[in-house]
């Protein structure tokens, strides 16, 4: 009988410790998950890298189709963010084509550098290193030595914390995700349906981790950046993801010969005075104002324009005219210039 009874006690208590170490589990599945929705809820979000249909948390890669309207497709990253939208995500459908190429190029330059948590010096770097961006050119119409302020970007870079080892994959940092939400403002200030390049810049004198104190080494004020985005977009607006190829069309395609005239580079014009003043007379009127030159190749054409342009480099024209430009376009980029308007 008390061997019964012992037998009957040592079945209870295993039963007992069963029961505990399953209430144990389900308590540690409950703090995962809870910790789970921490991680996706914070105000330092990671990257959810989706692949073959399984989420787990990795390094993005770039993305090759700007087309498709979610991050999140396979083999894609998705950002997560509080102060995101009310979804909590950062898709490539809000931002330009080079915008995009530039955050995914900060996750690149913080991997590059060993570093887990992305911020903005990292997306600085990767504004500056686009071939033909549109960053260097806002820069430089600034005023700004590119090729010193991406240096002074890789000294700050260089000085930050490094990772070494496995990591759970980049983590978007909280001056990062500050700046997007000003670049969205910007966005939204200035009428425009998607994130661009210039938007982006425009948020980092407001970044009190790096761009501020990089703008104040560079003398450059946020006054002046404003300006020189101004001069770069003109009177475009961002209704597109492919904006920033449509700046500056005519110094792209063209040459200013006023400027030309301006630097001593245009020849004289000799014998063409009657064909130059009939141009500024045409070129005064309120309507029917505008001239055509016709002529077998080499009569002189292109000189009657370099002659214009200089008259307008002397102020030798009437006032309608006066600080006009004469722009020669490069006929074989026209059908390229075409598409654009288009």
């Amino acid at each position: 009988m008390a061997t019964s009874r012992t037998s009957s006690a040592l079945r209870l208590s295993r039963s007992a410790v069963a029961a505990l170490r399953a209430s144990r589990y389900r308590s540690q599945d409950l703090a995962l998950s809870h910790r789970s929705s921490e991680i996706l809820s914070s105000r330092n979000p990671t990257f959810l890298t989706r692949t073959n249909g399984a989420c787990g948390f990795g390094a993005p890669t770039i993305p090759t189709d700007f087309s498709s309207s979610l991050v999140s497709t396979q083999n894609f990253s998705r950002f997560y963010s509080a102060s995101a939208a009310a979804s909590g995500q950062i898709s490539n459908s809000e931002f330009t084509e080079m915008a995009w190429e530039g955050v995914i190029g900060a996750v690149d330059a913080a991997r590059e550098s060993k570093q887990q948590v992305v911020e903005t010096e990292h997306l600085m770097k990767a504004l500056l290193e686009q071939k033909d961006g549109l960053a260097r050119r806002i820069f430089t119409k600034a005023g700004v030595d590119n090729s010193t302020l991406l240096e002074a970007t890789n000294d700050f870079i260089s000085l930050q914390p490094k990772v070494t080892g496995e990591t759970s994959g980049p983590i978007v940092g909280s001056h990062l995700g500050s700046l997007l939400d000003k670049a969205r403002k910007h966005k939204k200030e200035m009428g425009d349906s998607f994130v661009s390049v210039e938007h982006l810049l425009l948020a980092f004198p407001s970044d009190k981790r790096f761009g501020q104190q990089l703008f104040s080494n560079m003398n450059l004020s946020e006054k002046a950046l404003k300006e020189a985005v101004q001069a770069v977009r003109g009177g475009q607006r961002v209704s597109d993801q492919n904006p920033e190829g449509k700046y500056e069309a005519l110094e792209k395609y063209g040459n200013d010969l006023t400027e030309l005239a301006r630097r001593g580079k245009l020849d004289p014009v000799i014998g063409r005075d009657d064909e130059i003043r009939r141009c500024i007379q045409i070129l005064s009127r309120r309507t029917k104002n505008n001239p055509v030159i016709i002529g077998e190749p080499g009569v002189g054409k292109t000189a009657i324009a370099e002659g214009l342009a200089q008259r307008i480099v002397r102020g030798d024209v009437p006032e309608p005219l006066l600080n006009r430009k004469v722009i020669f376009l490069i006929t074989y980029c026209l059908s390229h210039v075409n598409s654009l308007v288009s």
